[in-house]
């Protein structure tokens, strides 16, 4: 981070190893680093201009290539040069922001928030800052809180991940005492880090449940966790309360890949439209502040940052040229197959190092905001009131008023007003009485009380509980992260992205679980609610037998799909096959107690936690007849990394060349949910327009991603360790 007091914004760069597929391709290594210059050569072939090895300097590079290297850069590394920083100036009481840039897996999440037992950068810098809030706790008069809010940005949507009331898009606000601010977002209180890590998982399960009912294969939204820390010192000399706030912002961006690159059409293409717009007006703003750091000339018609220009900018807006101590970490690819992209992130790079930030230490902040605050309110309600108005810190002050009928709407009810800049100007008591709202929000929640803020997020922790259970989710109390059930049959959900991948376990309890529709089962008689146009009202039902059987039945007309086959009966489910319902819910069954009862037959297999899943070819050589299948006789199963006990929240991830069968599950039925349109039928004309025009985007997506010399998701999977 830089020197107290701002400084330019520190980059850094990230390598990581190939992964699987890239070995299978026969990838070749072009970026190699030289102390804190990262260098990149075009591949053969490539037509680029200037050609020859490209070279960039940045704060700091990191080789994660391969972990024999003596230069070999673990999450360690990232946490001295970056974590250890941040953490000495938010206790002085500056701001701080780390955020993550580059392609979709390229390593992004790997370096903020880790898998398995290799943490991230989020939560090492939790961790010591618990361990710092306890050495000075035992200082009498110094006091500290924290505050946590997580949300995520979609489709220039905002969403709070941990508070379930707050439906739909939250708004993005900007006061003088503020800054940037979303509007109704939780701020819940924390008192150790294990409260951190619920909260970090809870947020996980609410994106994966929202990407999945936005019918997304991967987490495709920016996501903010943001900090607050408060340290309150009483003088005993001055027998005053000294007060210090400071805000850690910890962003991990969508991936920067290009629709050529995709071959995205439609819904995708919006979807990728509206990422891109963020991560381009991101790529402007840095460019502007850049220009603007260097004294560089301003062109016409760009006089202003454009901060509001999308969501993501206008909140990371202190964080980028403000009152911020800003880091970022860009994390590339060295596959010679990723050049464009792997290029196209340093130059990202490059340019935001000129950045310069003004960071001052935010002392007494509270205190100051609070008394703006109520001078601002006692001016907004006398400009609605049309009464006389002195001046005051907010500024401005109301010139002249017209008098209106009875009766007249707010929106028509103009007044002209002097704002804090002195020009004159008009604006409706509609407006007077928005903004009045949003300033008695703000008094509010700094009114409140460390206990009230405590109780509060009791509230909204049991709320996010009922909201998860509603839809069928089982919930674990007291324990953090993924517990699967030691002997009940269960669901978990399966994506390619390892933040979201088996983060919600559906337990099938004895006698019948019924699966509907949450939109028609608003009376909640499904005990498994899922949204999705092919997810009927009473889609299906899982029977768990006295004998241990689980029975799995469609509905009449419902897409449901067993490794593969889509089924109209009754089919018996054993622990390792994948499940799909309707066109995008995709899940692994596993049966704790069949797994025991199979791994007591095998006494030659060494003790593990690993479990069965079918492979590729296996499916491939099963009677087309047989909806349940087993492996052939003389074929044992691939082992896939399943915990057959259930009592290990998360386990160690494999080695990062090897593709762990929670991977091979998810190509697998991503494959198997591509056929599930045409199921046995092959015949196109029997495809209605709307099922023609999606096989349509699927086949054309494909065929892009081919020629472009990969299949789909090559560019969306890290091969970081993956969280089992």
């Amino acid at each position: 981070m830089p020197p107290a007091g701002g400084g330019n914004i520190k980059v850094v760069v990230r390598c990581r190893p190939f992964n699987s597929r890239e070995i299978e391709r026969g990838a070749k290594c072009i970026v190699e680093m030289k102390g804190n210059q990262t260098v990149i050569t075009a591949p053969e072939g490539k037509g680029v201009k200037d050609g020859g090895p490209k070279a960039f300097a940045f704060d700091r590079s990191y080789w994660s290539f391969n972990k024999d290297d003596p230069n070999y850069a673990g999450q360690s590394n990232l946490f001295d040069d970056l974590g250890q920083p941040l953490l000495d100036n938010a206790f002085q009481g500056y701001n701080n922001c780390i955020f993550a840039y580059g392609q979709t897996g390229s390593g992004k999440s790997y370096s903020m928030m880790g898998y398995g037992k290799e943490i991230g950068i989020v939560p090492l810098i939790c961790q010591d800052m618990f361990k710092r809030i306890d050495e000075l706790k035992k200082d009498k008069t110094t006091k500290c809180t924290v505050e946590v809010s997580y949300l995520e940005i979609y489709n220039e949507r905002v969403r709070d991940l941990l508070n379930p009331s707050t439906k739909g898009n939250l708004k993005v606000r900007e006061h003088p005492s503020t800054g940037p601010y979303v509007e109704d977002l939780a701020k819940l209180a924390v008192n150790e880090f294990q409260e951190i890590e619920h909260l970090m998982d809870e947020g996980n399960k609410a994106r994966t449940v929202a990407a999945t009912n936005m019918n997304q294969t991967s987490s495709r939204s920016h996501a903010v966790f943001t900090l607050m820390l408060t340290q309150k010192k009483y003088d005993t000399d001055t027998k005053m309360e000294m007060e210090k706030v400071a805000k850690i912002s910890l962003v991990d961006l969508a991936g920067s890949e290009r629709a050529t690159s995709t071959g995205a059409t439609g819904a995708r293409l919006k979807e990728g439209a509206e990422i891109n717009r963020s991560l381009s007006t991101l790529g402007r703003v840095i460019a502007a502040l850049a220009d603007l750091s260097t004294g560089g000339k301003k062109k016409k018609g760009t006089g202003q940052v454009p901060y509001r220009d999308s969501v993501l900018t206008w909140l990371l807006k202190d964080s980028l040229g403000g009152n911020s101590m800003t880091a970022m970490i860009a994390a590339v690819s060295p596959a010679d197959i990723n050049f464009d992209e792997t290029l196209s992130t340093l130059r990202y790079a490059d340019s935001a190092k000129r950045i310069k930030n003004h960071a001052v230490v935010n002392e007494d902040a509270n205190a100051r905001m609070i008394r703006e605050l109520k001078e601002e309110l006692s001016l907004l309600r006398s400009k609605l009131g049309n009464g006389p108005v002195p001046g005051g810190a907010a500024g401005g002050g109301l010139v002249s008023g017209e008098t209106y009928p009875e009766g007249t709407p707010l929106d028509q009810q103009m007044v002209s007003i002097t704002g804090s800049d002195g020009v004159l100007k008009k604006v409706s008591k509609a407006e007077i009485a928005e903004q009045l709202s949003q300033s008695e929000k703000l008094l509010t929640d700094l009114n409140q009380t460390w206990e009230e803020k405590l109780l509060k997020t009791e509230e909204i922790h049991k709320e996010r509980e009922a909201a998860l259970e509603e839809l069928g989710v089982s919930i674990e109390k007291g324990f953090v992260g993924l517990h699967t059930p030691k002997k009940m049959p269960h669901l978990v959900n399966l994506s390619d992205d390892p933040l979201l991948a088996e983060c919600l376990v559906y337990n099938l309890k004895p006698g019948t679980t019924t699966v509907g529709n949450v939109d028609t089962n608003a009376d909640h008689q499904a005990n498994i609610r899922l949204n999705g146009s092919r997810i009927l009202h009473d889609h299906c039902t899982f029977e768990n037998a006295p004998d241990g059987t689980v029975t799995l039945t469609p509905s009449e007309g419902a897409s449901v799909m067993i490794n593969g086959k889509r089924i109209t009966e009754p089919s018996q489910l054993h622990s390792g096959y994948r499940v799909i319902l309707g066109d995008f819910h995709i899940f692994r069954f596993n049966h704790p107690m069949e797994a025991r009862a199979e791994r007591a037959e095998v006494p030659e297999r060494p003790q593990s936690l690993l479990r069965h899943s079918i492979t590729a070819s296996q499916l491939q050589a099963l009677d087309r007849g047989s909806p349940s299948p087993s492996p052939r006789p003389g074929h044992e199963r691939s082992f896939s990394r399943v915990s057959e006990f259930g009592d290990i929240s998360r386990p160690e991830s494999p080695s990062i060349f090897q593709r762990s069968g929670r991977e091979s599950d998810w190509s697998l039925a991503r494959r198997e949910a591509a056929g599930a349109i045409l199921g046995s039928d092959q015949n196109l004309t029997s495809l209605t327009d709307e099922e023609l025009n999606a096989l349509f985007e699927d086949v054309q997506r494909a065929r892009a991603e081919r020629v472009n010399g990969r299949e789909d998701g090559d560019d969306s999977e890290s091969s970081y360790p993956i969280r089992d």
